[in-house]
C-alpha cells in the first residue's frame, strides 16, 4: 500500500491520459458514425457501398491489430506518401494512434446505432412536416434530431461504455495511461496485484460516472419528447 501512494500522483495523471484519449475517440467515433449513417441512409449506391465496406471490415478486426497496424504500419505508409512528395516526415505519437484506431473501430458501431435509430423515427411524421412546408435543414432540426437523439442514447452510451475498456489496449504502444503507468509501477515494485487493483478502480470510476450521466441524459430525452407530444 505504501509504493501505491508513492505512484498515486503518477496513476492519476494516467487516469486523466485514459479519460482524455477516450472523450476525443468518442468525438471522432461519432462524426464517423453520423457520417456512415448519412451514407447508409443516402440513395447514391457508391456511398452506401463505402459504408457497408467500412463498418463490415472495422468490425471484424480485433481492436489490438488495429491499433498496431495504424501506430506501425499507418505512420511508415504516411511517411513514405510524405517523403515522395518532398515534404517532411511526421511522427505519429501513441495517442494520435490510439485516438484514430478506437474512433475508426467505434465509429462502425455507431454507423449502425445512429442509422438504427434514424429507421425508428416514423415516416408519416416525415412527410407532415414535409407537407407543412420544413424543408431539409429544419426538418432534420426540428423533427428528425431529436427522436434520433432519444433514440439513439442507450446505444450510445453502451457503446462508449465499451469503448473506454478498448482505451486499455494503446498502452501496448507505449502510451502512458493508466495501464501504462500501473504496469511499469507494477514490475518496479513487484506488486502487479496493487497496482492493477488501482486500474480496475480507476476505470470503474469512469464507468461509473458515465451511467450516471448518461441515466440523466435518458431522463431529460423521454421528458422532452413526452412534451413534444
Amino acid at each position: 500500500m505504501e509504493h501505491l501512494l508513492t505512484y498515486l500522483p503518477l496513476l492519476a495523471r494516467g487516469w486523466l491520459v485514459t479519460v482524455a484519449l477516450a472523450v476525443v475517440s468518442l468525438l471522432l467515433a461519432t462524426l464517423l458514425g453520423a457520417l456512415g449513417a448519412a451514407g447508409r441512409a443516402s440513395r447514391a449506391p457508391l456511398a452506401r457501398g463505402a459504408v457497408l465496406v467500412y463498418s463490415t471490415i472495422i468490425r471484424g478486426v480485433p481492436d489490438l491489430v488495429l491499433v498496431l497496424l495504424i501506430y506501425f504500419g499507418g505512420q511508415r505508409f504516411l511517411n513514405t506518401i510524405l517523403g515522395a512528395l518532398g515534404a517532411p516526415t511526421v511522427d505519429l505519437s501513441p495517442f494520435v494512434a490510439g485516438v484514430i484506431a478506437i474512433g475508426f473501430i467505434y465509429g462502425a458501431y455507431l454507423t449502425e446505432t445512429f442509422r438504427g435509430a434514424f429507421l425508428a423515427v416514423p415516416r408519416a411524421q416525415i412527410e407532415a412536416a414535409s407537407a407543412l412546408g420544413l424543408r431539409r435543414w429544419p426538418l432534420f432540426r426540428h423533427v428528425l434530431l431529436p427522436q434520433i437523439i432519444r433514440a439513439a442514447l442507450p446505444g450510445y452510451g453502451n457503446t462508449w461504455q465499451v469503448l473506454v475498456k478498448s482505451t486499455a489496449v494503446v498502452s501496448v504502444i507505449g502510451l502512458r495511461d493508466l495501464v501504462g503507468f500501473a504496469s511499469d509501477a507494477g514490475k518496479t515494485t513487484r506488486e502487479p496485484f496493487i497496482f492493477f487493483s488501482a486500474v480496475l478502480a480507476g476505470y470503474l470510476l469512469i464507468t461509473w460516472g458515465s451511467t450516471r450521466i448518461l441515466a440523466i441524459l435518458e431522463r431529460r430525452a423521454e421528458r422532452g419528447y413526452a412534451h413534444a407530444r
